[in-house]
């Protein structure tokens, strides 16, 4: 009788994509931030994201990686023309191997208390098959145990080692004569190639958007085609902000014989990082509408997927593939998570920025992680401090910050551009150059001396130029600093980027206790008071309304104008939404329904106010 319970358990994980169990994985933060936090819960089942974009940290990295786990670290030199893609190869073979290696440890473990065994089994949510198979485990005896336990140690998993690259990153790159590389060369492509041609078994996720040419590169690729088992490799991956987006995405590629396995939802302002604000679209409406349409949006992309693959000469499935919905941005208790995983049928949530607060999981250095420990909700806040001209979630008490308004002060606006990843601006050079570099903000600051302003506008354009910080050092200091790696550029300033979220949280924790608030077993909220994610993230849509309309509001155009129009009825609509929600939230969140009504008429009459000198009515 236990064989066959056993076999059947491994028939339903299997069944299951392999995975370990858990409802939740740990998406890419900043540059350094989790650039090897597979190297850190990976073997205990947990799936996380590397940012691949910054290939000098990479090969920083890598070499640390390689002298602590014993191999010979052979150099990548950046002379190699195609040195950023073979850096990122190597790289995540390391990574690979070095789970690998984890795992099999873990595997030969007794099933003793304490151990790294027992705690891959006890991090499991319990609603996991194989959470229940170990419990029924421990109650078992002699040689009935054993046999359980050899079977629980074939099922256990690594959890995913999966990419991201930004699509907006895709700058183009120089010999050393100055002349052009061929597009291949470009960064978002390069750092395609390296993933493409690395040994793993993952996801690569694209951020940012649609990018034709990049996504083009992929039809180059076989692994992430499927093999005569219908098995693909390496999976794809869209971080979306709302349904729209998701289907044009999905279909430009499905045409191409490549399939989204996932659409990433993350909400537009209430993440970590670089936000792209939605026109007003909120949520949980956007949820609801995949999981009105998931199954048409299915079909489509399916039926385009096939005859792409058909045309290609190439291996099609013969049952219609399945695509995975999750979110992430801003859930922060475990009734959030559980109510947005049952009611909008999703397959796993996203938890970043509380991670932040966890040494044993990714590299923040001793400095930020008190002052992320003590930061106050002001202490976050939407920034144009990116480069990429798209609003960027900043930290107040970071040193990175702190530097930049030293710099002004001594009359040294910008930074040294070391890296120029991002580099876009050839307003004063014909090469690219990046608008946080001292070389471009003292050539801007210069004209912009020149100009007829008065005091309040040019105080207002020396802003918008000088509030651009350096990102590609600043993201990527912090795991340099954490584990004593010296940086070439001696540079020490620290940019983190954590969402707002990140306030109703306090404790510096251990990944258990983590995984434990996630799970509902123990709460790490501070006495901050919370009000419910969705409420939130609507709130950061009204305050962010309300600072565009101020920005433009001496010279509003009658576009503007419509666009503030379209954006406030989204908000008034999504508000309407969420009333009717309340009543089917379930009794378990009767104590916040009064509250979160009187929360939303509070917003609605606030939103309904915003106007110009000609009052926008919401329809």
């Amino acid at each position: 009788m236990t064989e066959r319970l056993v076999n059947v358990h491994h028939s339903k994980l299997f069944y299951m994509n392999n995975s370990s169990g858990h409802t939740f994985h740990i998406p890419v933060m900043g540059l350094g931030y989790t650039i090897d936090t597979p190297v850190k819960v990976a073997r205990f089942g947990i799936s996380s994201v590397i940012s691949i974009i910054q290939d000098h940290l990479i090969e920083q990295i890598r070499a640390f990686h390689c002298h602590k786990s014993g191999e010979e670290y052979i150099p990548i030199s950046s002379r190699d023309i195609d040195h950023r893609a073979k850096r990122i190869t190597a790289y995540l073979n390391l990574v690979q191997r070095i789970v690998n290696k984890q795992m099999e440890e873990l595997k030969t473990l007794p099933f003793e208390e304490g151990n790294e065994l027992d705690k891959y089994f006890h991090l499991l949510p319990d609603s996991a098959p194989l959470k229940r198979l170990y419990l029924q485990m421990t109650r078992s005896v002699g040689h009935q145990k054993e046999i359980m336990q050899n079977e629980l140690r074939k099922l256990i998993c690594p959890g995913s080692i999966d990419v991201n690259i930004m699509t907006k990153l895709n700058n183009s790159n120089y010999t050393a004569e100055g002349e052009m590389l061929p597009m291949e060369y470009d960064d978002a492509v390069s750092a395609l190639r390296g993933y493409a041609k690395s040994n793993l078994m993952s996801s690569i996720i694209f951020s940012a958007g649609l990018n034709p040419r990049l996504y083009s590169f992929l039809e180059e690729f076989p692994d992430f085609y499927p093999d005569s088992n219908g098995h693909i490799k390496k999976n794809i991956i869209l971080k979306v902000s709302d349904f729209r987006s998701a289907f044009i995405q999905g279909k430009f590629l499905a045409k191409k014989g490549l399939w989204v396995s996932e659409f990433r939802v993350e909400s537009g302002l209430n993440c970590g990082g670089h936000a792209f604000p939605t026109q007003g679209y909120l949520l949980g409406p956007i949820l609801e509408e995949f999981k009105l349409r998931k199954e048409a949006l299915q079909t489509e992309m399916h039926d385009l997927y096939s005859n792409a693959l058909i045309s290609k000469k190439n291996h099609h499935p013969s049952k219609q593939k399945q695509i995975r919905i999750t979110v992430q941005g801003g859930i922060g208790t475990f009734k959030e998570d559980q109510f947005l995983r049952n009611y909008y049928n999703l397959d796993g949530t996203g938890w970043g920025s509380p991670f932040l607060l966890v040494p044993e999981v990714t590299n923040v250095d001793k400095e930020t992680l008190l002052a992320l420990s003590q930061a106050k909700q002001e202490d976050y806040f939407l920034s144009d401090a990116s480069p990429l001209e798209t609003p960027f979630n900043n930290f107040r008490k970071s040193s990175s910050e702190t530097q930049r308004k030293n710099r002004i002060a001594k009359n040294r606006a910008g930074s040294p551009c070391y890296l120029k990843f991002l580099s876009s601006n050839t307003e004063f050079t014909k090469q690219p150059i990046c608008v946080s570099s001292r070389e471009y903000q003292e050539k801007k600051l210069k004209q912009l001396g020149k100009r007829d302003l008065t005091k309040e506008e040019y105080s207002e354009e020396f802003e918008k130029i000088t509030g651009k910080d350096c990102l590609c050092e600043g993201l990527s200091v912090s795991v340099l600093l954490q584990n004593h790696i010296p940086d070439p550029h001696k540079l020490k300033a620290v940019n983190i980027c954590p969402g707002p979220n990140l306030a109703y949280f306090s404790k510096i924790s251990s990944l258990k206790e983590m995984v434990g608030h996630i799970y509902g077993k123990q709460n790490l909220s501070n006495s901050v008071y919370r009000p419910h994610v969705f409420v939130n993230e609507l709130k950061m849509y009204a305050d962010y309304l309300r600072d565009q309309m101020q920005k433009c509001s001496r010279n509003v155009s009658n576009k503007q104008l419509t666009y503030f129009n379209a954006f406030q009825t989204n908000l008034i609509d999504g508000i309407s939404y969420y009333k009717t929600l309340i009543n089917r939230m379930g009794l378990e969140w009767d104590d916040k329904m009064a509250k979160m009504q009187e929360q939303l008429e509070a917003l609605k009459s606030s939103i309904l106010e915003m106007e110009f000198s000609s009052p926008i009515v919401a329809s």
